[in-house]
């Protein structure tokens, strides 16, 4: 992003049908990079096939057709030149329940650099140097790097929880979408993961769904409301909860509707 173009995404007319109904309809947004937009709304109003439209992972439910454009750092992501191996290592994506894989904690972390680097390159104080820099950015390193060893699925779920965001890392992405990740989480490690959130903020565009509004309103810097697949409202999140323009805004904040 540029002082000229601060949005890192950037979407007009997107509408989104599985089969013949219509999840989302003429959702156009500017989200700014480097900070935390929170997407919130009553279940089925389209809130996480909008997240899931920004790395095209929809499509691997078939049925799904989409018109309009989402343009990621500038470049449309529905261009047929367009690589979805290279678009989803720059949009990682973290799920409702930590999904560790059943294998060790540093093979977890080191995963995608297996699979998206040439041999050549993965020398062993690469992947070591991966590892550490990926768990120390989610505050994992201390707690975990004299059992790198240890098969991550027996970790805490706030472990895993921080292991899954720690493993999109060294893929280097830009942009961070997670689909209510606290969900599956105790009030403690709700915490936990909110304040990694925080301490990513900055350094990852970051777009989470929650349907948890405290949380939309403790993590994000603006927020979306989200209505039967269209935006209603997007706004810095103080203003939205504080003084909502539209009212089924304001119906939906103050428990009149979903």
């Amino acid at each position: 992003m540029t002082e000229q173009n601060p949005y890192a995404i950037v979407t007009e007319d997107l509408d989104l049908w599985y089969g013949d109904f219509q999840a989302l309809e003429k959702v156009s947004l500017n989200l700014r990079g480097g900070i935390i937009t929170g997407l919130i709304g009553p279940s089925g109003c389209g809130k996480t096939t909008f997240l899931r439209s920004l790395n095209r992972v929809n499509e691997r439910y078939g049925n799904v057709r989409t018109e309009g454009t989402i343009n990621l750092l500038g470049k449309n992501i529905y261009d047929p030149d367009v690589s979805l191996i290279e678009l989803r290592k720059s949009v990682g994506m973290v799920f409702q329940r930590p999904n560790p894989l059943p294998i060790s904690v540093y093979e977890n972390v080191v995963f995608g650099l297996r699979i998206h680097s040439p041999r050549s390159e993965l020398k062993r104080s690469v992947l070591d140097e991966a590892v550490e820099q990926a768990l120390r950015e989610v505050i994992l390193w201390d707690d975990l790097k004299d059992n790198l060893k240890q098969k991550a699925t027996e970790l805490q779920l706030e472990q895993q929880q921080k292991l899954c965001i720690a493993r999109l890392l060294p893929l280097k992405p830009e942009i961070i979408l997670m689909d209510e990740p606290c969900s599956a989480l105790d009030v403690e490690a709700t915490a936990a993961v909110e304040e990694l959130m925080l301490t990513l903020a900055g350094k990852f565009t970051i777009v989470i769904v929650t349907h948890n509004m405290a949380q939309a309103r403790r993590v994000s810097d603006e927020c979306i409301f989200m209505l039967l697949g269209e935006i209603i409202e997007h706004d810095r999140t103080e203003q939205l909860f504080l003084a909502p323009k539209n009212p089924k805004t304001s119906d939906y904040i103050e428990g009149r509707y979903g």
